[in-house]
């Protein structure tokens, strides 16, 4: 799990974090850290204008997501290069208990 931190560069929304909704604006800078569902985040546009900002993150591989309001996860790692060098990713979204099992095929 990695830890986020955004800084909002124009426009105006809001930050959920678990729970609780707060607005964001032009300026705002937002620590995410890393953790369940009290933390799990979201930004969402409100405005009446594009709302950009930079993400930052910890960058740790693998990383591992929860989305808990759709009980959804994410598996996100690096794999070894191509022969010619080219990196690999690996990525799966899934749910809880709907995985294959190791000798299924």
């Amino acid at each position: 799990m990695n830890d986020e931190m955004f800084f909002v560069l124009s426009g105006t929304g809001e930050i959920r974090i678990g729970e609780n909704l707060h607005p964001i604006r032009s300026g705002d800078i937002i620590s995410c850290p890393a953790g369940g569902p009290e933390t799990a985040h979201q930004i969402v546009n409100t405005g009446t204008e594009e709302l950009r900002y930079l993400a930052v993150s910890s960058m740790h591989y693998p990383e591992v997501a929860e989305y808990p309001e759709s009980g959804r996860f994410g598996v996100l790692a690096d794999l070894a290069p191509t022969p010619d060098g080219r990196p690999r990713m690996f990525m799966h979204v899934g749910r809880e208990g709907e995985g294959l099992g190791y000798w299924d095929c």
